[in-house]
């Protein structure tokens, strides 16, 4: 088999898994960045400096692969960003067609949904993905997801998988700072950092606005089971058992939320997404206009797929890692 962008949080979430696997053999790894995969004890995997936009570089890494699960993505930052999420990822497929694979694992998001005013309370798999309106980042999604699902079906022979997190916490994760301007993260970090060391907490207003995370490892388990084929191919929602608010995340950090109104904070939102020539980092104040909250029945009931770490958990995981740096 043969994955890309392996060495990023969900690449972190999937590879112990497969490494622990008796059922999987060889694995090939592909990302543009050094990596050296037995400094993590992946022992299995054969790694590859590549780039997706380099079809004749995934041919041959791809070369006598069943499955492919495709990771590789840039959030934000890079003029060629279009180029490698949309274009790299049908790249990808196409290249695993040429390699007769039989499956294509897909980390989508729910970003894919959208933002719409009219989305459910609870969003299932049968909600059509949209694009959202002002957000770079789930416009994108939604457009592989479509594009995706029209290269699959010129390809009957390969099983397409399409997971769909919300926010992937733990060890490895990313997490909000992607989502910043670089000249603020060291600033940001700090205060994190003097919020969890004061004697006491600090008051902030924050507005009872649902959420939902899940583990890196969570993430990968359900990505394992895809590769395995243990369910019918599809799109599959990933959460974990239970919906936190904005509150009782800001208690987490170690302050003292003032509970403020939703619907004011929601407005503002909306109107800061829809600013003209503002920096794409504002865009994700759209998903706060109307938060995506997810049905995850599916990936249970036909992959097989129970999270070990609530959404509380996955965060506390997370801030424990971060304490301990």
């Amino acid at each position: 088999m043969a994955v890309t962008g392996p060495t990023g949080t969900f690449g972190f979430g999937l590879m112990p898994l497969l490494q622990a696997d008796p059922a999987i053999g060889r694995i090939v790894g592909i990302a543009r960045r050094p990596f050296d995969p037995a400094g993590h004890g992946w022992t299995k995997m054969e790694y590859r400096r590549g780039d997706v936009r380099d079809t004749a570089a995934l041919e041959q890494g791809f070369d006598g692969a069943d499955v492919v699960v495709h990771l590789a993505f840039l959030i934000t930052g890079f003029s060629s960003r279009r180029t490698i999420n949309v274009e790299g990822t049908l790249n990808a497929f196409a290249a695993a067609a040429a390699a007769g694979a039989r499956r294509f694992v897909y980390a989508s998001s729910v970003a894919a949904y959208g933002f719409g005013r009219d989305n459910p309370a609870v969003m299932t798999e049968e909600w059509p993905t949209r694009p959202a309106a002002h957000l770079d980042y789930g416009q994108e999604k939604a457009e592989i997801e479509q594009l995706l699902q029209e290269a699959a079906a010129e390809h009957p022979g390969i099983g397409l998988y399409l997971l769909r997190p919300p926010i992937v916490l733990g060890p490895h994760s990313v997490g909000a700072k992607s989502f910043l301007p670089a000249a603020l993260e060291p600033l940001v970090k700090r205060a994190g950092a003097v919020a969890l060391r004061l004697p006491v907490a600090l008051p902030a207003p924050v507005a009872p606005l649902p959420v939902q995370f899940v583990h890196e490892e969570d993430v990968g388990e359900a990505l394992r089971l895809c590769v395995l084929g243990a369910g019918p191919p599809g799109a599959y929602n990933l959460a974990g058992d239970g919906v936190l608010t904005a509150i009782d995340v800001a208690r987490e950090l170690g302050l003292l939320p003032v509970s403020v109104p939703s619907a004011p904070v929601q407005a503002a939102a909306g109107l800061l997404a829809r600013l003209p020539f503002a920096p794409p980092q504002v865009g994700w104040t759209e998903a706060i206009s109307r938060p995506v909250i997810m049905d995850a029945a599916k990936a249970r009931r036909e992959l097989g797929w129970s999270p070990r770490y609530t959404g509380l958990e996955a965060l506390r995981d997370t801030l424990r890692a971060q304490r301990a740096h």
